[in-house]
C-alpha cells in the first residue's frame, strides 16, 4: 500500500514540475504579447475572430481562457467566437494531458481548434436568427496593471498565480485522479466496467464538464491514459468544460455564462456521440 501511495506521489510531482515549467512559459508570452492581441482584434474582420478566439482558447493553461472573456467584455469578438474559443480551451488539464500523452494532446487540441471555430460561426447564427439577448449585463473588466518589473512577474504571476492558485491544486488533482483509477483497477474492477458502460463515462464526461473548475476533469484524462475510456470521451469532456475560464465571465454575465455552457454541452455531446458511434 505504501509503496503505490508513493509511487503515485512521485509520478504527480513529475507531472506538477513539468506542468509549472509550460505554465510559466505561456505565462509569460501572454505578458509580452497581450496589448498587441487586443489590437490585432480592433482590426480583425468578423471571420478571423473565430479563427483567432479558437486559436488563444487551444494555449495550455486558463489564460486563452480569461483573455477571451476579456476580449468579449470589451465587445472585440462576438458571443459565438467566446463560445467557440471555450471549446477550444483545455485549462490546466491540457498541461497534464501534454505530459502523460504530448501526441493525443497534440491531436486533441487541433480537433478542439477546428470544432471551435465551426461552432462559434454556428452560434453566432442562432443567436441573430432567433434573436438571443447576449452581453445584456456585462461590464467593463478590470485590467491587470501594466507592471513589468522583475519583481512583480516573480511574487504576482508566477507565486501568487501559477503557484498559489494553480500548481497545488494540480498536485492534489493529479494525485487524486491517478489514486482512484489505482484502487479502481485493483478493487473495483474498474477496466471491466469501462469497456461495458462506455456510453455512461461520455455522458458523464459532459456533465462535469459544466464545472467551471480546473481538475474534475483529470479523471477522464486519466481513465484515457490508461486506456480505459476511448478518445470520444475524452473529446466530450474537453469540449464542454473549460477550465478556469468561466469564472469571470460568470462575475460578469451570468445570464451569458449560463447560455455559452448550455450551447457548448449541446455541442460537445453530439460531437462526443458521433465520434463514439464511428468507434473513436
Amino acid at each position: 500500500m505504501f509503496d503505490i501511495i508513493l509511487r503515485l506521489v512521485k509520478e504527480s510531482i513529475e507531472i506538477s514540475l513539468l506542468v509549472a515549467v509550460m505554465m510559466i512559459s505561456v505565462d509569460l508570452l501572454n505578458v509580452l504579447t497581450k496589448q498587441k492581441i487586443e489590437k490585432f482584434f480592433i482590426n480583425a474582420r468578423k471571420f478571423k475572430q473565430y479563427i483567432l478566439a479558437s486559436l488563444i482558447g487551444t494555449v495550455p493553461g486558463c489564460i486563452g481562457g480569461f483573455t477571451n472573456v476579456s476580449l468579449y467584455m470589451h465587445g472585440l469578438i462576438s458571443f459565438g467566437a467566446l463560445a467557440g474559443s471555450m471549446i477550444a480551451v483545455s485549462g490546466d488539464e491540457a498541461f497534464v494531458m501534454l505530459a502523460m500523452f504530448p501526441k493525443q494532446a497534440l491531436i486533441l487540441f487541433t480537433i478542439l481548434f477546428v470544432i471551435g471555430i465551426c461552432s462559434g460561426w454556428l452560434i453566432d447564427i442562432i443567436i441573430k436568427k432567433y434573436k438571443i439577448s447576449t452581453c445584456t449585463n456585462c461590464k467593463e473588466m478590470v485590467t491587470h496593471p501594466h507592471e513589468r518589473s522583475f519583481k512583480h512577474y516573480v511574487t504576482e504571476h508566477i507565486y501568487g498565480h501559477i503557484i498559489k492558485k494553480h500548481l497545488w491544486k494540480t498536485f492534489l488533482w493529479t494525485f487524486g485522479a491517478l489514486l482512484v483509477v489505482e484502487f479502481g483497477l485493483k478493487y473495483l474492477h474498474l477496466e471491466q466496467f469501462t469497456s461495458q458502460y462506455k456510453i455512461v463515462f461520455l455522458l458523464v464526461g459532459a456533465l462535469v464538464g459544466l464545472i467551471p473548475e480546473s481538475g474534475p476533469h483529470l479523471i477522464f484524462v486519466t481513465l484515457f491514459a490508461q486506456g480505459l475510456v476511448p478518445f470520444s470521451v475524452l473529446l466530450t469532456s474537453s469540449m464542454v468544460q473549460d477550465g478556469h475560464g468561466m469564472l469571470p465571465m460568470l462575475s460578469y454575465s451570468l445570464k451569458d455564462s449560463i447560455k455559452l455552457k448550455a450551447f457548448n454541452f449541446v455541442i460537445g455531446l453530439t460531437v462526443g456521440l458521433i465520434f463514439y458511434m464511428v468507434g473513436l
